[in-house]
């Protein structure tokens, strides 16, 4: 896992590592290969809550990814995310599928669409960086 990613969670209450079964059951669940850092922190903590800097953040399990997505009705208000955090409160955090490379982004729950995203980084390690520094 990346130093900086290790560092910019390092307060946060992490879970136990997600299994490699468990990662691949997901990605055939979604129909998608997710990031390869994104997977390498899940290998170390499969969710983690908590502050990076003054911003909250919750990462979902990746055993709840796919139902999270279904709950919000992704594929329906906006095709192409996937949602896998929030800040506890009205922001999603997702990976914007329809980028290549994929970038991370966050937009509103309540009204959620494509509409009101905003880029937050391109790698998880730019993300918590954007977290720590705009909180």
């Amino acid at each position: 896992m990346d130093e900086l990613v290790k560092r910019l969670t390092a307060t946060m209450e992490h879970k136990g590592p997600a299994s490699k079964e468990a990662i691949a059951k997901t990605e055939r669940s979604l129909g998608v290969q997710l990031p390869l850092d994104y997977v390498g922190f899940l290998t170390f903590s499969n969710g983690a809550e908590g502050f990076v800097g003054n911003s909250y953040l919750q990462l979902y399990p990746i055993d709840e990814l796919a139902t999270i997505n279904q709950e919000y009705a992704v594929s329906e208000f906006a095709p192409g995310l996937l949602i896998f955090g929030s800040d506890g409160g009205g922001t999603a955090y997702a990976y914007n599928m329809n980028s290549s490379p994929w970038t991370i982004i966050e937009t509103p729950l309540i009204g959620l669409g494509l509409e009101e995203v905003s880029l937050c980084g391109k790698t998880l390690a730019e993300f918590l960086n954007y977290l720590y520094s705009h909180g």
